[in-house]
């Protein structure tokens, strides 16, 4: 029946929805306003430690879910427990979740719904809002690469949507025809911030048109519109992949969280949007339509109680949770098993960044489920040439152009991982990863650590100076991830290493960043194995053995190094190229500091808080008997890049290089 009745705010219609449907969805909510009330007394007790408030906007989580298929994945927030709720996950595993006990699913290293979990579908935020739309962009891209009628949805709020991420993740979902819901919660306020201090526009779906997608407003209050609107769309989105945006037009009674209050807020506001509440109105609605009797609803609110208090009670006597300093640092990374694959016999020469080319290209042959994303990658082939020719052995669909927007498809490439699948992502310059930082250092790295799930992603960063490129094109930048905990570093300095390790990169379930310095892409050569095969990723190679002074470096130091041997020949020198910097080959670093006595670290990053800064406080840690002097680090200038060539040439760390030789020599 269609109705509207004077005590109740909404136009119910209910003429597609089962009366089995009905109740459920009552029964959902109900449920989720439950456990929401119990939580805060909990607070009060101080037997949880914070608490996010979705009281008022139960009808968006409980209709969204219950319209998506149980396969389907969810991207929720803080404020949506219906949905969690809704897909069936037991009630004692959220409240150990929220109390920190092991039977949670982040073994107490995260709170609140900042989880997720392969079994129920369900990808749980981060406090850094944004990148969870990029995400689900790459789960939506997953399906729809593998041929499967799927839609994601993924939430956000009001505050949320001033955010880059959601303009990039919306431009990309309609760039490239992706199915995803993108779920907006406008409850008026981002924490204390009034929409009218937020945006201009009269309407978040208002947007929808700049990104020349379809957008809809929904009262987010009224259960049957979210849940019959959403079937409709979902159903439509699977037939015919795009991107939707919807506002829903809600409003939270509690504060932001509860330490918040509700001040900010006026009185007749709060007052206004209570005699909208979703619970009850529609409680009044199945009543009068006899869809829900008094007694139903009293068994109902009992069951609840029930299970609520049973599973409450499961949780608390779960101890506190325990580990070990091996268990924790043992589950930052997802194990690796990646099985040596051993070079070939037959070679060919090849540049470094014809290595590069080719790994990458032998890569995709041999994981079909592998999609490279980057600006300008397809026909074009990079703007290094390295993925020339791969839309015509490979197809548009795996070798994909994509907008300027590095956060989005960082975030894109993580979803793709969750979906099943395998990316390696360009950066055209390893300068330009800062408009990308956040989702790799708070997402891709922290994921496993959190909920156990790998980040199967290779980002490629062409890097470095030498070439005139000046402040935003010629950073090695290494430094900046290398103190991450989550993320493997690898920076290759041989056509030969360039190829096997990132194959090995690729190989690898855990983010990895790949370095690879543009000043050697063109200028060297080296025989190289035609056949498809790894290198061990965290091994150094111990390039040349002496017993006068160790050099430490990687990448283009490698070859200064080199120089500087042919330049000290009555010298007995033993060169280390580091290969991988992350992780990092502490045993070759310790046992050549015992043979040698003397070591110098180079490094083309800046000196202050370069790696070598790091290399040399292990080498004081560990070796300090066996130094003959101090560890000497030679880097570059505390500068950015400069463009004039005599400048540049300064800048670097080879500038100082012999001068450092010859200080520890005479030492």
């Amino acid at each position: 029946m269609n109705r509207t009745d004077l005590d109740i705010p909404f136009t119910f219609d209910n003429r597609e929805v089962s009366d089995k449907m009905q109740l459920e969805l009552y029964r959902q909510m109900l449920l989720s306003r439950m456990i929401e009330e119990k939580m805060l007394v909990l607070l009060r007790q101080g037997k949880i430690s914070k608490w996010f408030s979705g009281i008022g906007q139960e009808a968006i989580a409980v209709g969204v879910t219950h319209a998506l298929q149980s396969d389907e994945y969810i991207l929720p927030m803080h404020r949506n427990l219906g949905v969690f709720t809704s897909r069936g996950i037991p009630l004692h595993r959220l409240f150990s979740q929220w109390q920190g006990k092991a039977n949670g699913f982040t073994k107490g290293r995260d709170r609140s719904f900042h989880f997720g979990t392969q079994e129920y579908k369900i990808i749980g935020m981060i406090s850094h809002l944004g990148p969870q739309m990029g995400v689900a962009d790459g789960i939506a891209l997953a399906h729809k690469l593998k041929e499967e009628k799927k839609v994601t949805a993924v939430f956000t709020g009001e505050g949320g949507t001033s955010e880059g991420d959601f303009h990039e993740a919306l431009n990309l979902a309609a760039v490239w025809d992706l199915p995803v819901l993108f779920c907006v919660e406008n409850n008026g306020y981002g924490l204390s911030t009034p929409t009218s201090e937020q945006f201009r526009c009269e309407h978040i779906a208002d947007r929808g048109a700049g990104y020349g997608m379809e957008s809809y407003i929904i009262d987010g209050n009224n259960i049957l519109e979210v849940y019959t609107k959403v079937s409709e769309l979902a159903a439509s989105l699977r037939e015919k992949p795009r991107p939707v945006l919807l506002e829903f037009k809600t409003f939270r009674i509690r504060g932001h969280e509860e330490a918040s209050g509700t001040a900010y807020v006026p009185d007749e506001l709060i007052a206004s949007w209570q005699e909208k509440d979703p619970v009850i109105n529609f409680e009044k609605f199945l009543l009068e339509e006899a869809i829900l009797s008094e007694e139903l609803k009293t068994s109902l609110a009992d069951q609840h109680r029930a299970l609520i208090d049973e599973n409450l009670q499961m949780a608390f006597a779960e101890k506190k949770i325990e580990s070990t300093t091996d268990k924790e640092l043992e589950d930052v990374y997802f194990p690796s098993e990646v099985k040596p694959v051993a070079p070939g016999k037959t070679e060919k020469e090849l540049r470094f960044v014809d290595a590069v080319s080719e790994g990458l290209r032998q890569a995709m042959e041999r994981f079909p489920e592998l999609v490279l994303m980057g600006q300008d990658v397809a026909e074009y082939g990079g703007v290094f040439k390295v993925s020339q020719g791969f839309t015509e052995l490979f197809g548009k669909e795996r070798i994909r152009n994509t907008p300027i927007c590095e956060s989005a498809v960082v975030s894109c490439a993580m979803g793709l991982s969750i979906n099943g699948m395998k990316a390696v992502m360009e950066m055209q310059f390893s300068d330009f990863v800062t408009s990308g930082f956040n989702p790799i250092v708070n997402y891709l790295a922290k994921t496993h650590y959190r909920w156990g799930e790998k980040a199967d992603v290779v980002i490629r960063m062409p890097c470095g100076a030498g070439v005139g490129a000046g402040p935003f094109h010629s950073q090695t930048n290494e430094a900046w991830f290398t103190k991450v905990p989550g993320l493997k570093v690898v920076y290759p300095a041989f056509p030969f290493d360039a190829k096997g390790l990132l194959i090995a990169a690729i190989e690898e379930p855990n983010p990895v960043l790949y370095f690879e310095h543009k000043a050697l892409y063109r200028s060297l050569r080296q025989m190289v194995p035609e056949s498809y095969y790894n290198l061990p990723l965290g091994k150094a190679a111990v390039l040349s053995e002496g017993r006068d002074l160790a050099i430490i470096t990687y990448g283009a130091g490698v070859h200064w190094a080199l120089e500087a041997t042919e330049h000290y020949k009555d010298t007995d020198i033993t060169l280390v190229d580091l290969r991988s910097l992350q992780p990092l080959d502490t045993e070759t670093i310790f046992k050549v500091v015992r043979d040698t006595g003397k070591v110098l670290v180079l490094h083309e990053d800046t000196l202050f808080g370069g790696l070598g800064g790091e290399i040399s406080a292990l080498i004081s840690e560990n070796c300090f008997e066996y130094l003959d002097a101090p560890v000497k680090r030679v880097g570059s200038l505390d500068t950015p890049v400069p463009f004039s060539r005599s400048l540049e040439e300064n800048f670097l760390a080879n500038h100082r290089l012999y001068d450092a030789i010859d200080d520890l020599l005479r030492y």
